[in-house]
Formats: C-alpha cells, structure tokens, sequence
C-alpha cells in the first residue's frame, strides 16, 4: 500500500468514526410516532404516517420508516419526508413502492427516524433526534 492509499484509507476511516460520534439529542420533547395502520396497495406500494416534533435543526432534517414482515431481518425502505423543526408536533407521511408480493396485508414491524443532516466540519452528519419502532396492521388499499 502507497503512502498516498494510507491516507487516503485513514481519512475515511476517520470521517466515519465522526459520523458515528455525532450524539442523537436527548431533549424529550422531540419525538417520532407511528400510526398504528400502514397501507398496502396492489402494486406494492406502502403507505405510513404518524407524527412528529422537534426543535433546533440546523441542517435539514427528514422522517424515514422501514418495513419489515415476516422476515426481521428483511426490511423495506418506505420514503422520507422533510420535517419542519419548530417545536410543534407535524403530520408526517412516506410511501414507497415495494416489490410486489413481498409484504402482504397483517402485523409488520415499523420503525420511524427523525434525523438531521448537521453541519460539521464542513460534512452533513447525520444527528439523531428520534426513533420509534412499532407493530402497525397493513390493510389493503
């Protein structure tokens, strides 16, 4: 390995030690719900909501949500959507077209981030500021 590959190993290394040292906020007024039914279409597509709540985002922040069924292990990235954080509580909703037949209607696993993407250094890194994973029925439709 050059000295020049060295470094340029290091430098991502380090770059993605600080993107895990960025710390979530603790502030309990910030949070992340989900509704307790999802939608799912006949082509795939599914639909989640729920509501959110957060304040002092410096960087742009969004709600994301994943599905999983069946299979834990397996989950289906489902959107992401823009927050606002003013610390009023905001609906949020993502949809995502998923392949067909690989989520059916029944109990799934949800799981929701509100996370920002901080300035620092110079890079977006992401800023954890809620989570939530739940048990959602999804219903044709």
């Amino acid at each position: 390995m050059t000295y020049r590959s060295f470094l340029g190993a290091a430098a991502g290394v380090a770059l993605l030690l600080a993107a895990a040292a960025v710390p979530a906020t603790a502030d309990a007024s910030e949070s992340v719900t989900v509704d307790a039914v999802g939608r799912l279409a006949a082509d795939g597509t599914v639909t989640l909501s729920g509501t959110y709540r957060c304040t002092g985002g410096t960087g742009p922040v969004f709600v994301s949500s994943n599905v999983a069924q069946d299979r834990p292990s397996v989950r289906h990235g489902i959107g992401g959507s823009r927050a606002v954080c003013d610390g009023a509580e905001h609906r949020w909703e993502n949809s995502g077209l998923t392949t067909p037949g690989s989520l059916h209607a029944g109990a799934a696993r949800v799981e929701a981030t509100l996370m920002e993407l901080h300035p620092q250094g110079g890079l977006p890194l992401p800023r954890f500021h809620a989570t939530r994973t739940q048990e959602v029925a999804l219903t044709e439709g």
